[in-house]
């Protein structure tokens, strides 16, 4: 039988990552001693892989796909493909970045002043790469952890990866640049990519997962309204594309459909009640597929 070997990222993204899978419609099993989850799909094998090392396994065609950030995905330097973009992390759905961050009362300004100064991070070879770019010549360092506290102890600046900042602000840290930014990534392995079934089950996956991803944060909206009273409806309800509009048995009243951002609800539901809408229903969707 045919099998999609999958790598989900241990760590932060695992339950992010998770929960994507099962609003698409998968559902993913973990156990705390074991890196192999159950899946209720039986062509489809996990992995629990650390997301640092990933595009490697990827690569060496021990999985099939693997999803992690592209900020190791570049880091690992590999040979893989990259399939699509999933803009979610631990806590929020937009790119994590990696800060060049200095001591608050530091003197450094910008990249250039880091000339013959040391850097800490766990993002050694794409944070070489951007003091190349920079003309500067600094020593970068790996940091096994804690990297915050290594200001001033050890280095004048590190680079680090955060989602609000908060965590350097308790520090007391200044970011004085953004090295990269970084969203989830899936990536293939050559030739699975190459391989027909693989191939056509991954862009399935892809599909499913870009869905449920795309429906976070928009709910279905759906509504009686006389017919005299549409066109004032439509002038003030957004939709993706047009809203789905069906006659009802009784005559005069139709049917009304869409899909909006969740967020504009509370102010537009009153605003569709006050000119005639009745029986208005706001759901939640699993996936939208452009």
């Amino acid at each position: 039988m045919n099998t999609l070997k999958i790598g989900i990222p241990k760590g932060s993204l695992q339950e992010p990552t998770i929960n994507l899978f099962k609003k698409a419609g998968y559902k993913i099993q973990t156990s705390n001693r074991s890196y192999y989850p159950t899946i209720d799909d039986e062509e489809i094998e996990i992995m629990l892989l650390r997301p640092q090392e990933m595009a490697l396994y990827v690569e060496k065609n021990i999985i099939d796909i693997g999803l992690a950030g592209r900020d190791w995905i570049i880091e690992c330097q590999t040979d893989v493909v990259e399939v699509a973009e999933f803009a979610y992390s631990r806590s929020t759905n937009q790119p994590t970045r990696w800060v060049l961050a200095v001591a608050e009362e530091s003197t450094i300004q910008s990249v250039k002043d880091l000339e013959g100064k040391i850097i800490f991070t766990e993002l050694v070879e794409s944070t070489k790469k951007y003091l190349a770019k920079n003309g500067v010549n600094a020593e970068v360092n790996f940091s096994h952890g804690a990297t915050e506290v290594k200001i001033p102890h050890l280095c004048q600046a590190i680079v680090e990866l955060t989602e609000t900042g908060s965590s350097l602000r308790a520090n007391q840290l200044r970011i004085v640049d953004t090295v990269m930014e970084s969203v989830t990534t899936m990536v293939a392995n050559k030739k699975s990519w190459e391989n027909e079934w693989k191939k056509t089950k991954i862009e399935n996956l892809k599909m499913l997962l870009a869905g449920a991803l795309k429906a976070e944060g928009k709910v279905g909206l759906k509504m009686n309204i006389e017919s005299k009273q549409l066109d004032e409806l439509v002038a003030i309800l957004p939709s993706m594309r047009n809203p789905t509009i069906s006659s009802l048995s009784q005559d005069g009243w139709c049917a009304v459909e869409t899909v909006i951002d969740k967020h504009i609800c509370r102010d537009l539901i009153p605003r569709l009640r006050r000119i005639g809408a009745e029986g208005i229903i706001e759901y939640s969707l699993n996936k939208v597929i452009p």
